[in-house]
């Protein structure tokens, strides 16, 4: 299955609304990677195995299940995450992408792919959009929190 859309962050013509700067939304982005279970409520650890420059790998715990990753960050731009095939796990893939069509205008593209053919998605049709809602759900949330963490302050001034 392959599937996007699009959150609005920055609503320029609500006023009410504080308006976030890219470096403050791409700081979100990257403390989602590095501590997720700030986001992802019913995760139960995350350890962190390599750091290089632009990327990190990392075990995540949910209960009995472990789901190893790679996490590549294009800075100001993306933040891309990758499960490779483990055992009983497909390979999957989602991206978070910051757009910018007028300057404040800050939007994020969610990409995922599950890594399924066509005849797979067929197959599956009705668990996908289950999936797709999930999906939609979760990134409405993490939107939430970002927010909820720009108007504490907690996205400004962080090591990128």
């Amino acid at each position: 299955m392959k599937f996007e859309h699009l959150i609005e962050i920055n609503d320029l013509k609500n006023p009410l609304v504080t308006q976030m700067t890219r470096e403050q939304l791409w700081n979100g982005l990257v403390l989602r990677a590095e501590f997720p279970k700030t986001f992802i409520s019913y995760l139960d650890s995350c350890t962190i195995t390599a750091r290089d420059l632009d990327s990190l790998k990392r075990t995540l715990q949910f209960g009995e299940l472990k789901i190893n990753d790679r996490v590549q960050f294009d800075f100001l731009n993306y933040v891309h995450y990758q499960v490779y095939r483990q055992g009983e796990i497909p390979e999957s893939s989602m991206r978070m992408t910051i757009e910018e069509p007028a300057p404040g205008a800050l939007f994020i593209r969610f990409t995922y792919d599950t890594g399924n053919t066509e005849a797979e998605d067929l197959e599956n049709a009705e668990y996908n959009d289950y999936r797709r809602s999930a999906y939609v759900a979760a990134d409405i949330d993490m939107v939430k929190t970002l927010r909820e963490m720009h108007d504490i302050g907690r996205l400004d001034n962080l090591l990128t």
